[in-house]
Formats: C-alpha cells, sequence, structure tokens
C-alpha cells in the first residue's frame, strides 16, 4: 500500500483533475443548449425547404438529372468535424466514417475539410485538399462565404455527385456519423405525401431552379455544421460528466485507503508505545 505521503499527493491531483472536468462540463452544457435550439431551428427551415423541392422535383424530375449530369465524373466529399478533442469517440468515429468511404470512392475526388480535427486527418492522407474554419457558435453570416464558395465550385467544376460527412445531432446521448448525398438531389418520400397538381413557376422553371438548387446545398451544409456542433458540445457534456464521477469515485478510493493507512499508522504507534511500556516495567 502507498505511504500517506503518495495518498495525498494523489487525492490532491484528483481533486484539481475534477475541478477542471466539473468546469469544462459546465461550459459544454451552457453552450449545447443554444447549438441544440439552433439545430432544431435550421431543421424547420431545412424541411420545408425540402417540401418544396419535392413537388418540383414530383412536377419536373428532369430538372435534377439535367443539373446532375457531369462528363468529368468527378466527387465532390465535404468533411465536417469539430475542433477540438475531449468529446469522447466523437471525433474517431467520424473520422473513421470519413476514412472509409474515402477508401471506397473509385472515381476521380476532391475533399473540402470544416474543422481543425478532420484538417489534421486529411492533411495526412491526402495532398489536395480545401480547410475551413467555423466559431463554436456559428451564424449564418458567418458560414455563408464557406457555403457560396462551395456551391459556386460545384456549378463550376461541375461535380457529378457531392457527399457532405458529419455528426447528426439526434440526442444529448447520441451522436450518429451520417453520410448525406446532396447532389444529384434524393427525394424520399411516400406514397401519402405525393402531390398531383400541376404548379406555375414564375419567372420560369429554369430561374426557380438555378436559385432553389444552390440554396438547398448551401442550407443542407449550414444545417450539418450546426448538427456537428452540437454534437461535439452534447458529446463533451457526457464525456465530462463521465470523467468528474470516475474522479469522485477514484477520490473516495483513495480516501478510504487513506484513512486505513492513518488507522495502521496509528495503531503501530500505539503497540510500540505499549511494547517500550511494558519492557521499562520489566
Amino acid at each position: 500500500m502507498p505511504n500517506l505521503r503518495e495518498l495525498r499527493s494523489r487525492i490532491r491531483s484528483i481533486e484539481s483533475t475534477s475541478r477542471v472536468t466539473k468546469a469544462l462540463q459546465m461550459i459544454a452544457a451552457a453552450k449545447m443548449k443554444k447549438a441544440q435550439d439552433k439545430v432544431l431551428d435550421g431543421r424547420a427551415y431545412s424541411e420545408k425547404l425540402n417540401a418544396i423541392i419535392g413537388n418540383v422535383y414530383q412536377s419536373n424530375p428532369e430538372v435534377f438529372s439535367s443539373i446532375s449530369e457531369d462528363e468529368k465524373n468527378k466527387i465532390l466529399v465535404l468533411l465536417v468535424t469539430p475542433d477540438r478533442g475531449l468529446c469522447g469517440a466523437l471525433v474517431s468515429n467520424i473520422l473513421k466514417e470519413a476514412s472509409n468511404f474515402i477508401e471506397s470512392i473509385n472515381n476521380d475526388y476532391e475533399i473540402r475539410v470544416i474543422g481543425k480535427k478532420g484538417t489534421s486527418f486529411i492533411s495526412k492522407t491526402v495532398d489536395n485538399y480545401e480547410s475551413y474554419k467555423v466559431s463554436d457558435m456559428p451564424t449564418f453570416e458567418e458560414v455563408s462565404p464557406i457555403t457560396s464558395s462551395i456551391s459556386n465550385d460545384i456549378n463550376l467544376i461541375g461535380f457529378a455527385k457531392v457527399f457532405i460527412i458529419y455528426t447528426e445531432f439526434v440526442s444529448t446521448a447520441v451522436q450518429k456519423p451520417k453520410i448525406k448525398q446532396l447532389l444529384p438531389v434524393e427525394i424520399n418520400f411516400d406514397e401519402n405525401e405525393k402531390v398531383n397538381n400541376e404548379f406555375l413557376y414564375e419567372p420560369s422553371l429554369d430561374k426557380v431552379s438555378e436559385a432553389l438548387i444552390p440554396r438547398y446545398v448551401e442550407t443542407s451544409i449550414f444545417n450539418s455544421i450546426l448538427d456537428s456542433v452540437a454534437s461535439e458540445h452534447s458529446a463533451r457534456l457526457v464525456a465530462m460528466q463521465n470523467a468528474t464521477d470516475n474522479a469522485n469515485e477514484l477520490k473516495q478510493d483513495l480516501t478510504l485507503d487513506l484513512n486505513k493507512a492513518r488507522q495502521q499508522q496509528v495503531t503501530s504507534e500505539i503497540l510500540d508505545i505499549v511494547g517500550g511500556a511494558l519492557a521499562l516495567e520489566e
């Protein structure tokens, strides 16, 4: 068993670590609430936009097929990751998902990365890539230059397919890596959701589609960033809470060992005193 000095030193060290993890937990809790609210607000807009695109697709599916035609057959991959660690297995899960997906691509491809963790990972595996940075609480105005740049590249280069890899926020305890195909647009709806009405487009269908598709791409990228941010703060909250609980349990165990060691020391000293007294009497 370690001596009293070693046990006291370990307890002080664990108490210091516990205070740090508790502070990180409280910071993550405050940021998580704001990030979750942004995700829910963004999803409401995204669902309405997807409904509009679904109506256009049902009445004029050729618009989407013509947009996705590409002779170069090149693929664009957008990877969204956190900037920092201390969030459990979230970073490793999204990087593992991205690595498996990139290895499965047989065509020529380009990569855009948002987040320091993804940039560090991609820089070790790919030579040519572009990286972007966003804050802890990104706004649409902040992300707009990034989404506009990517949208312009899609129009200029003419990618056959565009995929985005990010962490989908499900709940505080659940975050899932997700691969979403942005282009060609994939519309999934039930038979009950189909609308048989004819739509009139003003000024024209081409003009509406030219404005609708870039907005869809930019909104999807922005929502994926919000999902990733909310997932990061939620995962960090859970990880720091577990770390704080483990530190408190370890502190209790060490305190018990310290009390046992002190008791043994006191008992040993008493026995020495009693033994010495008996020796003097003899």
